[in-house]
């Protein structure tokens, strides 16, 4: 009898490697896939009282991955993504330059997990691709929906809006219905030595969290000194780059206006960041393009639940599909909806799609 084959994007933490033990156990003939994207850069301490792990995919990470699949008995491959790689660093620094607030995570998986590593279960003839992402399948008829993961606070439905619609056939998430509690017992139910693994956090390219820093050495050319300015266009004070700020910023801005203040716009044309009161950063409607779905939306305007950042409360509004972009109205204002970040639309906890904010639609 031939087992099915699926190949598993480890990680090296506890959430990939449990899915590959689940499916080990299941009666999969599993692959261990590990994306190596060049060398980890050195990792900050981590603050006393905090319990992390900064990026994903470093030295370490690795031989935790290769352990785990000895553990496992199962075959286990580190491919070269660092020229892949490389390029979504350029688009996140290109983004920060054009006065955007980029996800690289969405376009990692996008381009990586649900693209190169796809191709490579091409190649060895595997039927199945699977990760450790907290989201779940759900099968409606002869379609199957992407939705929300069990575990509310860990969901990752979100950031995979941007997958191919044909890969859902073909992925298997085996912990989308389990919480972190539970997998972290099925890590030590397997003996793996990652049951107690920090989770990673941040972007695993920017371990220091200092976005600017990457983009001057980058895009040094991006830095260049501006005004800070009121919604009146009273000057306030100066700046030394818009890729220091992102919209919503209320925390160094390097001003005193006496009174907390909220960056409202990014304008790279005559490079000004605009401040102000709280109201300021509050919209209803916004412009996404580049769109994909997960199913057929409906013709027309539809009604969804759409979600503007990954910690975001998905809020209700209504969504004109207009040729290739969407004008998305919330049915009450929304906080700091940020130009470069992905808006995903939901029907109940199904992944309806989504696009990128371009643009606010300022009210009349």
């Amino acid at each position: 009898m031939t087992l099915p084959k699926a190949v598993v994007a480890m990680s090296g933490g506890v959430d990939s490697s449990v899915a590959a033990c689940l499916l080990r156990e299941q009666g999969y003939d599993v692959v261990g896939l590990f994306m190596r994207v060049g060398a980890a850069e050195p990792q900050p301490p981590v603050p006393a009282g905090e319990r992390a792990h900064q990026g994903c995919c470093g030295a370490s990470d690795a031989a935790d991955a290769r352990f785990v699949a000895g553990i496992l008995g199962i075959p286990f491959y580190a491919l070269n993504f660092k020229d892949d790689f490389d390029r979504i660093i350029d688009y996140f620094v290109d983004e920060y330059q054009a006065g955007r607030t980029p996800n690289p995570c969405v376009v990692c998986n996008n381009r990586l997990k649900f693209g190169k590593i796809l191709e490579y279960a091409d190649a060895v003839g595997a039927e199945f691709f699977a990760t450790g992402h907290y989201a779940r399948l759900e099968t409606r008829g002869d379609h199957r929906r992407l939705c929300r993961g069990a575990d509310s606070g860990k969901d990752q439905s979100y950031v995979l809006f941007g997958i191919d619609r044909n890969v859902l056939p073909r992925l298997l998430l085996p912990i989308g219905e389990m919480t972190k509690d539970r997998v972290r017992a099925e890590a030590a139910r397997f003996g793996l030595p990652v049951c107690d693994k920090p989770d990673s956090v941040e972007i695993c390219f920017v371990p220091d969290r200092d976005y600017a820093r990457l983009v001057r050495e980058r895009r040094p050319e991006a830095f260049h000194p501006g005004n800070v300015v009121d919604r009146e266009g009273k000057v306030l004070g100066r700046h030394d780059g818009i890729p220091n700020f992102t919209v919503g910023q209320r925390r160094g801005l390097g001003i005193a206006a006496g009174h907390p203040v909220y960056v409202s716009r990014l304008n790279v044309m005559d490079n000004t960041v605009t401040v102000g009161p709280r109201e300021a950063i509050m919209h209803r409607t916004f412009v996404a393009r580049k769109l994909n779905f997960l199913h057929d939306p409906p013709q027309g305007t539809f009604r969804a639940n759409v979600q503007i950042r990954y910690q975001h409360q998905a809020a209700s509004a209504s969504i004109d599909i207009r040729h290739d972009s969407a004008e998305v109205r919330f049915d009450e204002p929304q906080s700091a909806i940020t130009p470069g970040q992905a808006a995903v639309f939901y029907e109940a906890d199904a992944v309806i799609g989504g696009g990128w904010i371009d643009q606010i639609v300022e009210a009349e």
